[in-house]
């Protein structure tokens, strides 16, 4: 019984002494010892002042990897050597010296902490030049301008003005049965319309101010401004640019700036359209 109980106290010690090798191994390689750097430190440490070739043995390095490992902890100051005659034998540093790689690398951290805090000045004036940076969607084919379409709408709020220009015989041409059905859900989301539109064959009987419909449509001649591709702003950011002819393809671009710009020229040609409704 004594026997059995000193087999299961030694098993339970060198269990335990494996787990704090295995937790000693982890922090060191934490601390910047590559992994056969932390087996050969932590070998010295059982085995105290020893030649290479026991190091490595013990350790299950190569001699010549071990070589270069003590050579790494000879600079970091947890190794010294001894000679003993024609031997060198090295011997491992109090533990508590450990604490001089944290401070090492609390150091190295400061210093590029102060380079870093140097060079963002330069960094930030570099960012502001750039400006805000649009973002771009590219889109394609007949289900890619639908999507266009329904994002004037996800995009928009109740009491928002969608501003347009528009080419109304390539969109009737390209989406005959969606147009009816757009304009159906943005009445009901209480979505506003104003746009400027042309067609091949002259004003449609819809133009000018139709409360019911939240719309108000400006024509302009198709001879003069024969135009076959849509322009749509809406949202707080969007510009949507629409082409009807050869491949279908869309772009939606989100940039405050280009919002702003468009935002202008619709105006000045909203009011530059009113023209053609007196000629009418």
């Amino acid at each position: 019984m004594v026997v059995e109980k000193s087999i299961k106290g030694f098993c339970g010690d060198h269990r335990k002494s494996l787990d704090t090798m295995a937790i000693a191994k982890k922090v060191l390689e934490d601390l910047g010892l590559s992994e056969k750097e932390a087996k050969v430190y932590l070998t010295l440490l059982e085995l105290g002042a020893s030649p290479v070739q026991k190091i490595a043995s013990k350790a299950s390095v190569n001699r010549a990897t071990t070589y270069v490992c003590l050579e790494a902890l000879l600079k970091l100051g947890l190794v010294s050597t001894v000679q003993k005659g024609v031997k060198t034998y090295y011997t491992p540093e109090n533990p508590e010296q450990l604490q001089s790689l944290i401070f090492k690398k609390e150091k190295e951290v400061e210093r590029k902490r102060e380079e870093l805090l140097k060079v963002i000045p330069e960094l930030s004036k570099i960012f502001e030049a750039a400006g805000e940076r649009p973002v771009v969607r590219f889109y394609e084919g007949v289900d890619g301008i639908r999507s266009i379409r329904d994002d004037f709408l996800a995009s928009s709020r109740k009491g928002d003005t969608i501003l347009g220009f528009s080419s109304l015989s390539d969109v009737y041409r390209v989406l005959p049965s969606q147009d009816k059905e757009y304009r159906e859900i943005r009445i009901k989301k209480g979505i506003k319309s104003k746009g400027i539109y042309t067609h091949k064959n002259g004003p449609l009987s819809g133009s000018g101010k139709d409360p019911g419909l939240l719309r108000e449509l400006r024509f302009i001649p198709y001879n003069k401004f024969p135009f076959k591709s849509d322009i749509t702003i809406y949202g707080k950011n969007k510009i949507a640019l629409t082409s009807y002819t050869g491949s279908l393809v869309g772009v939606v671009i989100e940039n405050n700036d280009l919002y702003n710009s468009f935002v202008a020229i619709f105006n000045l040609a909203w009011e530059a359209a009113e023209k053609y409704i007196k000629e009418k």
